[in-house]
């Protein structure tokens, strides 16, 4: 049996997506939310916007998801990186996450932060 070579997409936010960062790699594999911007059904091209954050999500292999102005929308796939430090999403798996507390969501992701990085230290 072949193994995968697809990795879970990690949480982060897109304020924590920026050239600095240690996610801000070639072929990283993350998962993102945030509020849609805009969508250009020509491109399969969308914006998404999480405060003065945005990322552009290519979504070309997504189907039957509904896109919405306002609406939330998270997304995990790999992160291409083109000349000038132009990020964008290869996304292969999107949804519609209206509803969710966004503040809350990140949170959460604080609180599995720490967590973890106590279980690596009783290792």
């Amino acid at each position: 049996m072949a193994s995968s070579t697809l990795k879970p997409g990690v949480p982060i936010t897109l304020q924590e997506l920026e050239p600095s960062s240690e996610m801000f790699k070639q072929g990283a594999s993350i998962r993102v939310t945030g509020t849609l911007q805009s969508y250009d059904v020509d491109s399969a091209v969308a914006v998404i916007r999480d405060g003065s954050a945005t990322l552009r999500i290519d979504t070309q292999h997504l189907r039957e998801i509904g896109f919405r102005s306002g609406s939330m929308f998270q997304f995990i796939g790999e992160l291409l990186i083109r000349p000038n430090n132009d990020a964008i999403l290869q996304a292969r798996v999107g949804r519609n996450v209206d509803g969710l507390d966004l503040n809350l969501y990140q949170q959460s992701l604080i609180i599995r932060r720490q967590h973890k990085a106590r279980l690596l230290r009783r290792d």
